[in-house]
């Protein structure tokens, strides 16, 4: 009977030592978005645009800044990227751009039922910006600015030109497109250009949207 007290004690440590490892669950930081993937800091000067969801006119960006990252105004602050369509992280990727490239780097002002499909530029080599964006009925626009192309044609896709066209305030080129879209290019084949390309767009749509392009940089 002397051995209960001390087999008991050992149960008792036992029970309280499993206890204590039991593993507890995090709080959860409200407003948190279970799965929310974050930015992760990048080499070689370049910064990533995601694929868009559609909750927004454009959703939130995840950014991944160049080595050097330029200090940015507060997302909720007026400056030169205020006209751009999209949420205060679209528009702090083209402030950031426009900071460290030596060229004027130009945005999209969209209808509603556009969406940005993806984005990147890059510093190296004097530096480009391509981004695309989706919108209704399958229309897409391709924006690139910058020293994008080193080939002779300027990379415009296949077509024939049609006279003058607008990119934002610069003018060019109006490319109609051997597959149906539409293109306009301005410096074609200099080593810094801009070009933007339209596909499931009629001519006038094109044109308007070519036309509203903002300019970010000074």
């Amino acid at each position: 009977m002397r051995a209960f007290p001390t087999l008991f004690l050992a149960a008792v440590l036992a029970v309280a030592c499993n206890g204590s490892a039991a593993p507890t669950a995090s709080p959860q930081t409200p407003g948190a978005t279970p799965g929310a993937v974050t930015a992760a800091p990048s080499i070689g000067g370049e910064q990533t645009l995601p694929a868009a969801s559609e909750e927004t006119t454009t959703p939130p960006v995840e950014s991944e800044p160049p080595i050097e990252t330029p200090s940015l105004p507060p997302s909720a602050a007026p400056g030169p990227a205020a006209a751009c369509s999209g949420s205060d992280e679209n528009r702090d990727f083209f402030r950031a751009a426009a900071s460290v490239l030596r060229w004027t780097v130009y945005c999209a002002v969209l209808p509603s039922g556009w969406f940005v499909d993806s984005g990147q530029y890059r510093q190296a080599s004097g530096g480009w910006v391509q981004i695309a964006y989706r919108g209704p009925g399958g229309a897409r626009l391709e924006l690139r600015e910058g020293a994008f192309c080193s080939a002779g044609d300027g990379c415009v896709p296949a077509g024939t030109d049609a006279g003058d066209g607008q990119f934002g305030d610069k003018a060019g080129t109006a490319v109609a497109l051997d597959d149906g879209g539409w293109a306009v290019v301005v410096d074609r084949g200099e080593q810094i250009s801009w070009l933007a390309v339209g596909t499931d767009l009629d001519e006038a749509a094109f044109q308007k949207i070519a036309r509203a392009l903002s300019p970010v940089g000074d």
